[in-house]
């Protein structure tokens, strides 16, 4: 039993990479669709206590990709 379940960890090493590259190029890919089309909210100097949920919530998602997009 436990040397199936070590045989079967290195399986998922062995893709683990490949995945990661992709994982990496997708959200890079992403971040700079997101910077030519979402408005940047840092140049206009937004208050965040006087933002919308709207606001926000592409706050938030511009920081989850650009999180995700770095190495």
């Amino acid at each position: 039993f436990g040397d199936d379940l070590c045989s079967g960890c290195k399986v998922i090493d062995d893709f683990r990479p490949e995945r990661h590259d992709a994982y990496l190029f997708f959200f890079k890919m992403l971040a700079k669709v997101n910077k030519k089309v979402l408005p940047s909210y840092t140049k206009r100097q937004l208050d965040l206590s006087k933002a919308s949920k709207f606001q926000l919530a592409i706050i938030a998602w511009r920081a989850y990709v650009t999180l995700n997009a770095l190495d």
